[in-house]
């Protein structure tokens, strides 16, 4: 990510949560969203699969009440900080063996964004006194998100 996504991230994580992240937490982060878009995006496909779809559509993907309010708190906070063109390269990405509706590729980086929230938001959740969140810190937050996706 080029040095204006970093500091874009890094303010990001600021006024979500707080915290203090640095260009090494840069990577966690991408291979963070990264991975549960491409969770969403599976459950999305057994579900369209089960509709007898090979397009999947926004109501296919498992978008949870806390993650809906997480969209709407990035939503909030893009205003300010801008991340979303950088959500949008994070999340182009080539889709499984069924297409994403134009729709669905559209609400991507909002979902993504909406799980950078909650993963601010679990930082401060697990250790609200840690501002800058190291290896263990971000392998607890892997871990709890694993088991909700």
């Amino acid at each position: 990510m080029p040095v204006m996504g970093t500091v874009k991230f890094q303010r990001f994580f600021r006024a979500a949560a707080g915290l203090q992240v640095d260009r090494n937490d840069l990577k966690r982060y991408t291979d963070f969203i990264d991975d549960k878009i491409y969770d969403l995006i599976l459950i999305g496909k057994a579900s369209a699969k089960a509709n007898l779809r090979d397009v999947i559509e926004p109501w296919d993907l498992p978008i949870t009440k806390g993650l809906q309010e997480s969209i709407h708190r990035f939503e909030k906070l893009d205003e300010e900080i801008e991340l979303q063109p950088l959500l949008d390269q994070l999340t182009a990405r080539p889709p499984l063996d069924v297409a994403l509706s134009e729709e669905t590729e559209q609400r991507l980086p909002l979902i993504a964004g909406g799980l950078s929230v909650a993963l601010a938001q679990t930082f401060a959740t697990v250790e609200p006194d840690r501002k800058n969140p190291g290896t263990a810190q971000w392998t607890v937050a892997f871990d709890i998100f694993h088991l909700l996706l």
